[in-house]
């Protein structure tokens, strides 16, 4: 686990999300290519279901590293405004990766699948 004042948060949290990305519609892809949903179960499937508990357990961990990072900007350490600069700025690039989280991931479980 790397600290909230680490350099590498500033990425991670878009890391994290373009992997997301790309597991979630190679995912839906190949679960649609091996073994589509029936049609009639419109989008309350196996399919989305996983998706959706997928999607949940990114968003949840980029909303955990978001308050932890942010937390970090609130206390006073002894390197002072570098270490909170980095904490602060990468609890707002948590933020914009939890948003698309959000934003992509709704109407993925919201939409029938394979169509």
């Amino acid at each position: 686990m790397l600290a909230p004042t680490h350099p590498m948060q500033l990425a991670l949290g878009l890391i994290v999300w373009s992997i997301w990305f790309i597991a979630l519609y190679g995912g839906l892809s190949v679960g649609c290519a091996i073994s589509p949903p029936a049609p009639e179960l419109g989008s309350f499937n196996w399919l989305n279901l996983l998706l959706g508990v997928f999607t949940a357990v990114v968003l949840a961990w980029l909303l955990r590293q978001m308050v932890l990072c942010w937390r970090q900007t609130k206390t006073k350490d002894t390197d002072g405004p570098r270490r909170r600069f980095i904490a602060g700025v990468s609890a707002s690039a948590y933020a914009v990766a939890a948003i698309s989280t959000i934003f992509i991931g709704l109407p993925v479980m919201g939409l029938p699948p394979c169509l």
